[in-house]
């Protein structure tokens, strides 16, 4: 169903990435920025500010590394975005939280627009079974089996890994439900949308599924370019750009082609923050009614047992 949105410039469909920031090195990740620069592609991609102080569930660099740091900075420069996956691949603290907001402030001249929770991180904030109400709570961990429950601090007053308040205040958008359709407007046409039961949140977002190589292609596949662009959509795509898309020294053949191909449509290829911007501006903020809420979490639990039964 077309969107009714107008995207800048008369576009036809609306395209880009947050890029989680997991497994990324200056090793596997500037040919892929390269490509997409090329290509005319202006995304998001995610840092940690901050070096681990504990067990890091994944790898990766941070800002601690000058090299890494000097080409996030010359991302920026070329206009892609640069945005938090938590300040660090650990838990933080508190205290270690408003440090990592305070050095991203100093590295790229302001506050992060939009972040993604780090499944490893304990302070992620609203996850795991927080990302969901009532009943389907419960589906969801039995979903997970349980793996993710009652784990995630960031939102709790009384915990050492509280920063809820710092995140209203200094993150834009936050990223929520991953959908397994090519047009993320269209399975969450609420975002930006605020959550009245989640108030440490200013607006959340949703994605698309492409966390690898495969799901990536899969999303994109040629036949769902077709419908984007039919539809006037948007698709925000979730992904890892640092888990093998770049190996030996050369692009996935197969994101090569699908990026190709879509670069050649008469698409808006801009970052998460200003295509959320212009959502806001145009559509307003959803203050999300308990309906809405229902109808987002139900999507979500049905797109994971789907992925399920074809895994």
């Amino acid at each position: 169903m077309p969107s009714g949105i107008v995207w800048p410039e008369r576009k036809r469909f609306a395209f880009t990435i947050f890029d989680d920031t997991d497994l990324e090195t200056i090793a596997n990740g500037p040919g892929v920025y390269a490509f997409l620069t090329e290509l005319g592609m202006r995304v998001t991609k995610s840092a940690w500010v901050l070096p681990p102080t504990g067990a890091a569930l994944y790898g990766g660099s941070s800002c601690a590394d000058p090299d890494y740091l000097a080409w996030l900075l010359e991302l920026q420069r070329a206009g892609h975005e640069i945005a938090l996956h938590n300040v660090a691949s650990s838990t933080s603290t508190r205290e270690q939280t408003l440090a990592g907001l305070d050095r991203f402030r100093e590295l790229f001249g302001h506050d992060p627009r939009t972040l993604a929770n780090h499944v490893g991180n304990l302070e992620a904030i609203y996850h795991g079974e927080e990302r969901v109400s009532g009943s389907r709570r419960a589906i969801y961990n039995v979903l997970t089996r349980g793996r993710r429950r009652r784990l995630f601090e960031g939102h709790v007053p009384e915990s050492p890994l509280f920063w809820g308040d710092l995140c209203a205040e200094r993150v834009s958008y936050v990223r929520n439900f991953v959908y397994r359709s090519v047009d993320t407007l269209a399975a969450c046409p609420y975002m930006p949308y605020r959550d009245p039961a989640r108030p440490y949140v200013a607006a959340w977002f949703a994605a698309s599924e492409g966390a690898d190589p495969v799901s990536f292609v899969r999303t994109l596949a040629d036949g769902h370019q077709d419908r984007l662009e039919a539809d006037g959509g948007l698709c925000i795509m979730y992904t890892h750009l640092g888990k093998g898309f770049w190996r030996d020294g050369a692009l996935d053949p197969e994101f090569e082609r699908v990026m190709t191909s879509l670069a050649a449509r008469d698409g808006w290829f801009a970052p998460v923050a200003a295509v959320l911007d212009h959502l806001g501006r145009v559509k307003g903020v959803t203050n999300l009614a308990a309906r809405e809420r229902r109808e987002l979490e139900w999507r979500w639990l049905r797109d994971k047992v789907r992925a399920r039964s074809t895994s």
